[in-house]
């Protein structure tokens, strides 16, 4: 080998070991240790109360939020709002990956970090679709989709022609669609498809539309392009103005596709204090401070859960899952925006009640199994 070439061969040596280094020093670093239960004290933001004063128990409440931060599961924040006030936030650090990364690193957390929410953004999807209906800009759920899409329609079948909007909203177009199988994923596709209605259509239909639930990105995906087309403005930039402005929410961010679209279907990051703000949003019938931000007839209408989805007990409706927790010997309603990799928002309207958890356990059954159980333990603390 010639001198040159062993330089060369020593410089890609040095470059390797160099960024493996860089590598194992992320992997590795310190990240910052659990804080809480006491919410942090920010100008502006959240008004703070001692659990008990909101009806918990403050010693089962924190062995609820405890049982889950001590277990193997990757999560990042616990936070618990009643009345309108904060009563416990916990954090801590952890591995995590945005949805463009391949590997996770180690992350510390905090009231000021934004999370990535993953699927939680259908669920403000579905709210900006009820703002949108509010002022006129978009197709009433019993439209046809493809009314708004005369391409399509010419070409389309009988059965493809008879999804209406509101079967995107709940998830029974009936069009086949597979999500996190290995080898196949059609949600990940939308990541580069350029026309997504089109896409999401040439699907064979597998069922009646509005007889199944099959969980179904893409029908996100076309609701954010009605919503898009019919307002003038990208997704990201509506939601800014008719949604997280007037919450207070200034510190956010929604990741886009390779076209520069923002992703209805998982990429909205928001820090869980704001994620907790579209909790009592919701439990407070669209109005934050007074102010109606979503027609009430809306969240009343996201708010009735339409079909089973064979998980659990599970229902799902306009983007909304819902199931019940056991409270003084009976079984009372809440309502959730669920992302992958344990991000939840938790709304018990009977109790108004909101709980929020972030996490970074990615297709990770256990951990998604322990924060749906939250919601039980945190009710069972409330005493009145």
């Amino acid at each position: 080998m010639s001198n040159i070439g062993r330089l060369r061969w020593t410089w890609r040596v040095v470059i390797l070991l160099l960024a493996f280094a860089a590598a194992w020093s992320v992997w590795l670093r310190p990240v910052a240790s659990r804080v809480g239960p006491v919410p942090a004290s920010l100008h502006g933001d959240w008004p703070i109360a001692p659990p008990a004063a909101e009806g918990f128990d403050g010693r089962l409440l924190g062995q609820a939020a405890g049982a889950l931060l001590d277990g193997p599961f990757n999560v990042h924040a616990v936070l618990v709002e009643r009345h309108g006030r904060l009563v416990a936030e916990y954090y801590q650090g952890g591995r995590d990956r945005s949805v463009y990364g391949l590997v996770s690193w180690r992350q510390s957390f905090g009231p000021m970090q934004l999370h990535d929410v993953r699927s939680v953004g259908k669920s403000v999807t579905s709210l900006l679709y009820g703002i949108a209906l509010g002022e006129g800009c978009v197709p009433d759920p019993s439209a046809r989709v493809l009314a708004s899409y005369p391409a399509l329609d010419r070409v389309a079948s009988d059965a493809a022609r008879a999804v209406r909007v509101q079967h995107l909203l709940d998830m029974s177009s009936g069009l086949e669609w597979r999500e996190g199988e290995s080898g196949h994923d059609d949600e990940l596709r939308l990541f580069w498809k350029r026309d997504i209605p089109a896409y999401v259509f040439a699907h064979r239909m597998v069922h009646a539309p509005g007889s199944t639930f099959n969980y179904n990105g893409g029908g996100t995906a076309v609701l954010a392009d009605l919503i898009t087309r019919g307002v003038g403005v990208p997704l990201d930039a509506y939601a800014r103005e008719r949604l997280f402005r007037p919450l207070g929410i200034s510190s956010w961010d929604w990741v886009h596709d390779v076209h520069g679209r923002p992703m209805a279907f998982n990429g909205l990051r928001l820090r869980p204090r704001d994620l907790l703000k579209i909790g009592r949003l919701v439990l407070d019938h669209g109005q934050w401070q007074g102010h109606q931000v979503v027609p009430a007839a809306w969240i009343e209408r996201s708010l009735q859960p339409r079909l089973a989805t064979g998980v659990s007990d599970f229902r799902y409706g306009a983007q909304w899952w819902a199931g019940t927790a056991r409270w003084r010997g009976r079984d009372i309603p809440w309502h959730a925006a669920f992302g992958n990799g344990g991000q939840r928002l938790f709304v018990v309207p009977q109790l108004d009640l909101a709980i929020v958890t972030t996490a970074g356990a990615y297709d990770k059954l256990p951990t998604a199994i322990a924060v749906n159980r939250l919601v039980q333990g945190v009710v069972s603390s409330i005493r009145e």
